[in-house]
């Protein structure tokens, strides 16, 4: 595993900062990737916002978008949601809806486990957020490499996890044939 830092200007559009559209140039193979938090991105072919006025395919709630794809199906992941539940309830906040007692609870943990399902076995999975947590070695994942974005002052770092889907669970291949 690499651990890299980088100082660069923070910006609300995480894939507008030069190192990260960098990394996503090198790390994004093959053309089956997903973005459930999109907002105006058009780097992954499937593309989802809950906010109906961005750029995205899809507005659905992110979990029922990944809920949408097959088991093993996709070659990649990009994963930059909200970093924290205050986050995540002001982006609901923000287009007249509320967050549900099990979404405060489970919101992360839900996703991650949509999207270990989804990935094929060596597929990659591109995390943006406040910790290096990443979907994690217990749903059968390898970090690959770290990087820390150092933006100054007082602004928290953007830390991406990039990871490799090493295993597929029982479970994600029960789901399909439900």
């Amino acid at each position: 595993m690499r651990i890299e830092r980088i100082w660069c200007m923070p910006n609300s559009s995480t894939f507008s900062m030069k190192p990260v559209m960098k990394i996503l140039r090198e790390e994004m193979k093959g053309e089956e990737w997903a973005d459930p938090f999109a907002r105006n991105s058009k780097y992954a072919k499937y593309t989802n916002d809950l906010n109906p006025h961005t750029l995205a395919e899809y507005n659905m709630d992110a979990l029922d978008f990944l809920k949408t794809f097959k088991s093993n199906s996709l070659d990649g992941v990009l994963f930059d949601p909200p970093y924290s539940l205050r986050q995540i309830k002001e982006v609901y906040d923000g287009i007249g809806m509320s967050l549900t007692s099990h979404q405060t609870k489970h919101f992360f943990s839900d996703i991650k486990n949509q999207i270990q399902r989804i990935l094929k076995p060596g597929g990659i999975i591109i995390s943006f957020g406040w910790n290096s947590n990443g979907i994690g070695k217990k749903r059968g994942f390898e970090i690959n490499k770290i990087v820390v974005l150092a933006h100054g002052g007082n602004h928290n770092d953007t830390i991406i996890t990039i990871e490799t889907k090493i295993q597929t669970t029982l479970e994600a291949l029960i789901y399909d044939n439900k």
